[in-house]
C-alpha cells in the first residue's frame, strides 16, 4: 500500500540533509510544518514552511520545553485513516492528518559525553521528540518516521519514484524509530543511575549501535553482529586501514589483545590466540618486545593477534610480516610500516590514534540462559607496597618487577593462569585449565618448548618468576614452578594450605609474595 505524503512534520536536531528532503517534499505538493530552529533553516533556504504554533493555534511556552505536545499534532499522527469514527473525531475538532515525521533527538548522549553540568544534561532530555516518534511509529500503517539523516536519501527516492511509501518502508522505520527511542531512554536511566552512584539499579538497559554484521559467528553455522556501545578506544573505534572483514573471533581476539597492551608503560607487543596471550614481552622497542613476545610460543602465535601500545614502526613491521598473522591493532603506523604491511593484503590492520586508559570504570556483562551477570570490570592493580613478603627470602628488585609484570598478564588469561617471566618477557603461560597444576605444568613445558625452538641449552622458564591468578590449593604447582627452575612466585594467598605453600618455597629457597587480590578470568 502506498501512501502519498500530504502533509510533513520536521523537527530535528541535526540539520543535516534537512533542507534536501524537504525540497522534496515540498517538490510532491507536502505542506511542511516545523518548529523554531528547524523552520528557520527551511525558510532561509527558501522553502515554504508552517510554524507549528500557527497550525495548532498554540504557542510555545515553558522556554521551548511544549511546542508539539498538544492534540492537534498528535491526533494528526495517531488517526487512523481507515476508522469513521477517528475520521469524525478528527473532523469535529479541526485535527488534519500528518504523513511524515521527521525527528532526531536533542543531543543528551554527546552532551553527557562533554562532561556537561547536570542542569545542562537535563535540559537535553527530549521530551516532545521522542512523543512525536513513538506516535508516528505506532500509527505506521499509514505514517512514515525518520529519525536519522541516513534514511533520508532512500525515503526521497520511494516518494520521487512512487508518489509514497510503502507499508515495508514504514514498518522498517518504525521498528529503527523504537529502537532509537528505547536506547535515548537507557543512556538517560544510565545518566540518572551515575548521578545516584548506583553501579547496579534495579533495571540495567543497555544499547548498541550496530556496526556491521558479520559473516558468522564463533562458527560458521552461527549468525552474528557488531554493535559499538561507547567511544572508548580500541577495536571498535579503530580505522581499518587494510585486510579482509574482520570476523567475530577475529573481534574478540583483537579486543583481548589490545586491552593487555594497554596494561604497560614500556613499549610492549602482546600475541593472542584464541583470546589467550601467547606470547607478551614490554622492552626498549617494540622490536625489541617483538622478538621477547614471540619466543614465548612460536607455534601458537602462528594465525595470532598482535597487539602495540606505540606506534608500528617499520622494523617492527618487517618482523611481524614474516609470520602468518589475521591482525595488528596499534595506535598508529608510520608510512614505512604502512607500505611494508600493504604487501599482506589479507592481514587486518586497526589503528586507534591512541590507548585506552586501563583504569576508566565500566560494567563487563556476561550472557546467561534467560539472564545476563553484570560486574564491575577487572581495574584491579597491583605494586610493589601492595606486596607482602611471606617467605624467608625475599625477592631481589629484578624478581620484584618481574612479578608485577606476570600479575598483570595474568588479569589478560584465561583462569586456572600460570604465567613465568623474566626481564619483562613471558617465557610460558598455562591458560585455561580445570586444575591448577596442570596449568603450572603446561606452562613450564611450553617454556622448555620455546628454548628447543630458539636453540637455547636450558628452559626459558630457568630463572624466571612465577605468577598464578589465585591461589594455589595445595604445593604441587609450587613443585611445578621448582621443577622448572623458577626463583619467585606471586599469587594472591588466602588458602587454607597457604603455609604447606610457602614451607615448600623456603625449601627450595624461593622468594614468594601474595597480593591479596585475584584475577579469575572465565
Amino acid at each position: 500500500m502506498i501512501t502519498p505524503i500530504h502533509r510533513a512534520l520536521l523537527s530535528v536536531s541535526d540539520k543535516l540533509g534537512l533542507v534536501r528532503l524537504a525540497r522534496a517534499l515540498a517538490a510532491g505538493g507536502a505542506e511542511i510544518l516545523s518548529t523554531g530552529g528547524s523552520a528557520r533553516t527551511l525558510r532561509e533556504a527558501g522553502i515554504p514552511v508552517t510554524e507549528v504554533s500557527d497550525h495548532t493555534g498554540f504557542p510555545e511556552i515553558l522556554d521551548g520545553r511544549v511546542k508539539t505536545l498538544v492534540p492537534h499534532i498528535h491526533g494528526g499522527l495517531l488517526a487512523r485513516r481507515d476508522d469513521p469514527t477517528h475520521l469524525a473525531q478528527m473532523k469535529q475538532h479541526d485535527i488534519v492528518p500528518i504523513d511524515l515525521v521527521a525527528v532526531n533527538l536533542y543531543p543528551f548522549e554527546t552532551t553527557v559525553a562533554a562532561r556537561a553540568s547536570a542542569a545542562d544534561c537535563i535540559e537535553t532530555i527530549d521530551i516532545g521528540g521522542p512523543a512525536l516518534i513513538r506516535a508516528a511509529a505506532k500509527n505506521h500503517d499509514f505514517v512514515t518516521v525518520l529519525t536519522d539523516p541516513a534514511q533520508y536519501d532512500a525515503i526521497i527516492e520511494e516518494i520521487t519514484a512512487q508518489g509514497g511509501t510503502t507499508l515495508a518502508t514504514r514498518r522498517r522505520l518504525a521498528a529503527a524509530a523504537y529502537a532509537r527511542t528505547a536506547a535515548y531512554d537507557s543512556a538517560i536511566a544510565g545518566w540518572f543511575a551515575e548521578q545516584e552512584n548506583s553501579q547496579f539499579p534495579d533495571r540495567l538497559t543497555f544499547s548498541g549501535t550496530r556496526r556491521q554484521t558479520l559473516r558468522y559467528g564463533e562458527n560458521p553455522h552461527q549468525q552474528a553482529a557488531f554493535y559499538v556501545t561507547g567511544n572508548r578506544p580500541g577495536v571498535a573505534t579503530a580505522r581499518q586501514v587494510q585486510g579482509r572483514e574482520l570476523s567475530y573471533n577475529n573481534l574478540n581476539d583483537t579486543d583481548a589483545a589490545f586491552e593487555c597492551v594497554a596494561e604497560f608503560a614500556d613499549p610492549t607487543i602482546v600475541i593472542v590466540k584464541h583470546a589467550n596471550p601467547c606470547g607478551v614481552a614490554s622492552a626498549e622497542t617494540l622490536s625489541a618486545a617483538w622478538d621477547l613476545a614471540l619466543r614465548t610460543d612460536p607455534v601458537s602465535a602462528f594465525g595470532g593477534i598482535v597487539a602495540a601500545n606505540r606506534t608500528l614502526d617499520a622494523t617492527t613491521a618487517s618482523q611481524i610480516a614474516t609470520l602468518f598473522t589475521e591482525v595488528i591493532i596499534a595506535p598508529d603506523a608510520t608510512a614505512e610500516a604502512l607500505e611494508i604491511l600493504g604487501k599482506k593484503k589479507n592481514l587486518r590492520l586497526l589503528l586507534t590514534d591512541q590507548m585506552p586508559d586501563p583504569a576508566t570504570p565500566g560494567l563487563g556483562i556476561k550472557t546467561l540462559s534467560s539472564g545476563f551477570l553484570a560486574q564491575t570490570l577487572d581495574r584491579g592493580r597491583i605494586t610493589e607496597h601492595d606486596l607482602t613478603i611471606v617467605t624467608r627470602r625475599a625477592p631481589t628488585p629484578q624478581e620484584i618487577t618481574d612479578m608485577l609484570f606476570a600479575f598483570r598478564v595474568c588479569k589478560h588469561v584465561k583462569s586456572n593462569a600460570i604465567i613465568y617471566a623474566k626481564n619483562g618477557a613471558t617465557t610460558g603461560i598455562g591458560a585455561g585449565q580445570m586444575s591448577r597444576v596442570d596449568s603450572a605444568r603446561i606452562a613450564a613445558w611450553k617454556a622448555e618448548q620455546a628454548a628447543i625452538a630458539a636453540q637455547l641449552p636450558q628452559s626459558l622458564a630457568h630463572g624466571s618468576v612465577v605468577a598464578s591468578d589465585a591461589f594455589f590449593p595445595f604445593a604441587d604447582g609450587i613443585e611445578a614452578a621448582i621443577q622448572a627452575g623458577a626463583t619467585a612466585i606471586i599469587q594472591p594467598g588466602g588458602s587454607i594450605r597457604d603455609q604447606d605453600v610457602i614451607d615448600a618455597a623456603n625449601k627450595a629457597n624461593l622468594a614468594m609474595a601474595f597480593t591479596g587480590l585475584r584475577h579469575f578470568r572465565h
